[in-house]
C-alpha cells in the first residue's frame, strides 16, 4: 500500500468529516486508499488538462493554475456533506 500525498491526503481529511458514511463503506470493503488514490489522479489530470487550456487563453501560470483549482476541487476532493448530498434542497 503506498503512501498518500497532496490532494488525496485532502481529500481524506475532508471525506472523514464531511462523507463518513462513505468511508465507513469504503474501509469495509478496503477501497479507501485506491478511491482517495483515484480522486488525487483525476484531480491532476483534469487540472492539468484546464491548466494548458488557460494558459493558451492567455492567463499565467498561476492564474491558470488557481482557476483549475477551482474548477476541479469539488468534483473529487471536497464532495459535498452527506446530509447536503442526500437533501435535494441544499443542492
Amino acid at each position: 500500500m503506498s503512501t498518500l500525498t497532496g490532494y488525496s491526503l485532502m481529500a481524506e481529511k475532508h471525506w472523514r468529516q464531511f462523507r463518513p458514511k462513505m468511508v465507513a463503506e469504503l474501509e469495509r470493503q478496503g477501497r479507501l486508499q485506491e478511491m482517495l488514490r483515484e480522486a488525487e489522479e483525476r484531480t491532476d489530470e483534469e487540472m492539468d488538462s484546464i491548466r494548458r487550456q488557460l494558459i493558451r487563453q492567455g492567463l499565467t501560470p498561476q492564474q491558470a493554475h488557481d482557476q483549475a483549482w477551482e474548477t476541479v476541487r469539488e468534483r473529487y476532493i471536497f464532495l459535498p456533506p452527506e446530509d447536503a448530498a442526500a437533501d435535494p434542497q441544499t443542492q
